[in-house]
Parts: C-alpha cells; structure tokens; sequence
C-alpha cells in the first residue's frame, strides 16, 4: 500500500510535472534536426524520419546569430558582474549594520517587483537617450541589473544572515578591515548563494527581451531579438527558428546542470536561514 501511495502521491506527479516542462523543448530540439520538407508537412510526425543539421549551419553561416549570441554572453556577463558587485555589499549591510530605515528598504526591494517590468522602459529609455548611451551593451546591462538587483540583494541577505557575526569580529580582531572580513570571511561562505544568484541574474539576463527590444539597435543585439527576425508577416521560419531556439536554450541548460547542487544549497540556505 505504501509505495503505491507514493508513487500516486509523489512519483507520477513529479513525471508529469517534467514531462510537461520538457516537452516543449524537446520538440523544439526535434525540429530544428527535421528537413522543411517534414516542418511543413501535415500531420507532422512525433519523431524526425529523417535527421540534418542543415538549419543550424545556415543559422550560423549566412545570418548575424553567432555575433547575437556573442551579444547576449556580454550582456549577461555583464550583468552577473555588475548585480553581485553591487549586491553583495548591499547584502552585508542589511546584514550585519543596524540603521533607519533598513526593514523599509528591504521591504521596498519586494515593493518594486510586484510593478511590472514595462513601467521601467520609458523612465531608462529617456535616460540612455540623454546619455547617448543607446545600442550599447552598457544600456542592456544597466537595465537588467535595474529590475534584477532587489531580488539578488534580497536573497543574498537572507544568506548572509546565516553566517555567525563572531566570524567577522574575530577576523577584524585580527587585524583585518571591514572589507577585508566581508571579501575572505563572508565571501567564501556564501558563495553558494553567490553562486544561485549568479545564475539567476545571468538567465534573467540572457532571456530579457523587452529591454533588448527598446534599447538596442544595430550595434547590438541580444538572440531574444534576433529570433524575431525570423517570424515574418507572411512566413515564419520554422527551420531556423528552431534551430535558435535550441542554441539559446543551451548556455543556461549546461549553466544549470554544472552548478545544480550549489544552486539548490544557495535557495534552500537562503529560505532557511533568512
């Protein structure tokens, strides 16, 4: 009785749940390795009869992708660089500091996420115009990092609220100044939540669209813009829409699969301990 409670309770609900999150892409994997003939044929089969990477070349040989994707990497990079550069000090002041108005900034941070994301665009977009700082990677970075740092800042904090504040005392019993107890004591020791936040503000990053869409141009472009350019107002490529599909997804798919483990010990410490 028990494990048939398990798997009607656990198992097979898990195995749905995974199963509707991947199909999607594995279907959009499958179709960028099928022939046009078989994209535009009715009804489509549920496996390739034949397989060819014929989408992915002209993807990469005859448009500007690659360079999109090379895009994209900076942006995100970017704005993992920035985020925890300005996120981590922001943390450990939360943390470790007692000042007016500190439970109201933290509330603030959630306060901001509830607004969507759209309300942001013209504020930034006039600001970037007036700076001359429009098409350029530091427009998209400063724009991710906008709606992305509140969230990072406050689960870094909770994490950091779980490092004993003995640790930084000693250390600067030491010797050691403020900045040197956060960056070689404090550091260290979170960098699981370092590492979950980092991975969020970089799939956060690689994904945005709407900022990529109002702030860049010619210069520029992230891959969420460059698939667009295949959906046209009579015809969709569906060869290489799939095949760039596919190639986004990759980056943060082996991103996630690499730092699984420090990810879940980042969210889970964080949840625990805040």
């Amino acid at each position: 009785m028990r494990p048939i409670k398990r798997l009607l309770g656990t198992e097979l609900p898990v195995v749905l749940i995974l199963g509707f999150a991947l199909l999607p892409w594995i279907w959009m994997m499958l179709s960028s390795i099928r022939p046009d003939a078989e994209l535009t044929h009715s009804p489509i089969a549920l496996w390739p009869q034949q397989l060819t990477l014929i989408h992915h070349i002209e993807l990469l040989k005859r448009t500007s992708f690659a360079q999109n994707l090379r895009d994209s990497l900076i942006v995100a990079c970017g704005a993992v660089t920035l985020g925890l550069t300005l996120a981590l000090p922001a943390a450990y002041a939360f943390s470790r500091f007692r000042f007016r108005g500190r439970n109201w900034l933290r509330t603030q941070f959630l306060v901001i996420n509830m607004f969507p994301v759209v309300m942001l665009i013209l504020p930034l977009f006039v600001l970037m115009r007036d700076f001359g700082l429009l098409d350029t990677y530091f427009a998209l970075i400063a724009g991710h990092a906008t709606f992305t740092l509140p969230f990072a800042i406050w689960l870094l904090t909770s994490y950091v609220d779980g490092i004993p504040q003995e640790l930084d005392q000693a250390a600067m019993i030491d010797g050691a100044t403020r900045m040197q107890a956060m960056l070689l004591v404090v550091l260290p020791l979170a960098m699981p939540g370092v590492v979950a936040v980092g991975i969020y503000l970089f799939i956060t990053s690689w994904n945005e669209y709407l900022f990529a869409l109002m702030m860049t141009g010619r210069n520029v472009r992230t891959v969420t813009v460059a698939l667009q350019l295949f959906i046209g107002e009579n015809q969709i490529q569906w060869g290489l829409l799939m095949a760039g599909g596919t190639l986004v997804a990759l980056p943060a798919t082996i991103l996630f699969l690499f730092a699984q483990r420090r990810l879940v010990g980042g969210l889970t410490g964080g949840a625990v301990k805040g």
